[in-house]
């Protein structure tokens, strides 16, 4: 019997993290494994509301279990937002196209990303220490609007200790206790010297602070095609058959929601 793409599967919320005020990280136990590439996206369904697309923040080494981090943004993350542990929601795919791993290999790996964009950008970041010896280095640049915005708040003392990983963070506005950078994320990237022949980027965050980090990265020598976005358009279907997503002739729930860079760059209003 053939599976109904559009019929979700059922999933048990185990945990609920609170990361933010306004950002809770959902730990969903499905009734079988989930596989997906990192980049990849599943639609999140809760009964009688309707259904979203996240990018899944956890490694698709664990495939036990799948972790969404979500921004309370409208009325269905207001849902989800209010459900508890031991709640049932829906999750169907994964859909679309990770990042080329294997174009990254032997590579330094620069990582741009702002907000709530460090919940796919975590997926990516847990699945390049995995596979760490494969890279030459891993940089990543992080911020935030204020220090309590910052995600993952626990697990960046982990990171700093990974070998090959070096951390850069940055708030809007910085508190008395924050002793980091203060400013918008791009200023990190003028804090590092990067190998550009032999480089690439990644950048995944608010629409704004994707199109000037990546402008910033072709300011300091980046090619276009060396530049990875994660882009986000109203992806409903998942399969490319409503156009709700069409970026130029593209999908992004198909063809995406990883581009390179040069592919896009002259699609109208891709920012939006």
């Amino acid at each position: 019997m053939v599976e109904n793409p559009y019929l979700p599967l059922e999933a048990r919320v185990e945990k609920i993290i609170d990361e933010t005020p306004n950002i809770k990280t959902f730990v969903l136990k499905v009734g079988r494994k989930i596989k997906f590439e990192t980049g990849q996206f599943v639609q999140l369904t809760i009964p009688g509301i309707g259904e979203a697309p996240f990018t899944p923040s956890s490694s698709p080494s664990q495939t036990e279990k799948i972790e969404l981090t979500v921004m309370k943004a409208g009325l269905l993350t207001g849902k989800l937002h209010e459900t508890k542990e031991g709640g049932i929601v829906g999750i169907r795919g994964p859909y679309g196209r990770g990042y080329p791993f294997q174009d990254f290999y032997n590579k330094e790996i620069l990582i741009l990303g702002g907000g709530v964009g460090m919940a796919p950008l975590r997926s990516l970041l847990l699945t390049l220490l995995e596979n760490v010896d494969k890279f030459k280095r891993i940089v990543l640049c992080y911020g935030a609007r204020t220090p309590e915005d910052i995600v993952y708040k626990y697990a960046f003392p982990e990171w700093q200790k990974k070998r090959k990983l070096e951390i850069l963070r940055s708030v809007d506005k910085a508190t008395p206790e924050w002793n980091e950078t203060e400013g918008l994320v791009t200023v990190l990237l003028d804090k590092m010297e990067m190998d550009l022949r032999n480089s690439v980027a990644v950048v995944c965050g608010p629409p704004i602070m994707m199109k000037f980090g990546t402008l910033k990265l072709i300011d300091l020598g980046y090619r276009p095609e060396n530049i990875y976005l994660s882009m986000e358009k109203n992806m409903s279907c998942g399969l490319g058959k409503c156009g709700h997503c069409a970026l130029g002739k593209y999908y992004v729930c198909k063809d995406g929601p990883v581009f390179r860079y040069d592919l896009i760059k002259d699609v109208a209003d891709i920012w939006l």
